[in-house]
């Protein structure tokens, strides 16, 4: 049997569950394929970075489950998933990875809103008299 490896990505408030396998180069996200899923090219062609990036384009099959946050949280972190298995195939992929910045979890959340203000910055319009 081919040898599974799995990680999971996380990006916003996005996890996504990631098994990559030896094979063809078929994308599945959600038990959709990665064209059904990701509507725009841009989403697309971020889920494959980390293949393109390691010249490892068409040699392994990928099986994500995403769940929670928007269509581009959930690209990052399939990404992010993606660039842990191959790291996890073959060290030698971690410098290529990690230069291009994809190995580092994104921190960056919405920040929440603030009581007694509109939103986490914004505030209400002060009124002298």
């Amino acid at each position: 049997m081919a040898e599974v490896f799995s990680a999971v990505g996380r990006r916003k408030t996005s996890v996504a569950r990631v098994r990559v396998t030896p094979g063809a180069g078929e994308i599945i996200v959600n038990k959709k394929a990665i064209g059904e899923f990701f509507s725009r090219d841009t989403l697309r062609s971020i889920v494959k970075q980390p293949f393109e990036l390691t010249s490892t384009t068409g040699k392994y099959n990928v099986t994500a489950n995403v769940d929670g946050g928007g269509e581009s949280g959930q690209a990052g972190a399939v990404r992010h998933g993606i660039s842990r298995c191959l790291c996890l195939i073959d060290a030698s992929f971690r410098g290529v990875l990690k230069k291009a910045g994809l190995m580092t979890r994104d921190p960056r959340m919405k920040e929440r809103k603030k009581y007694g203000q509109k939103g986490a910055r914004k505030r209400f319009q002060f009124s002298k008299r």
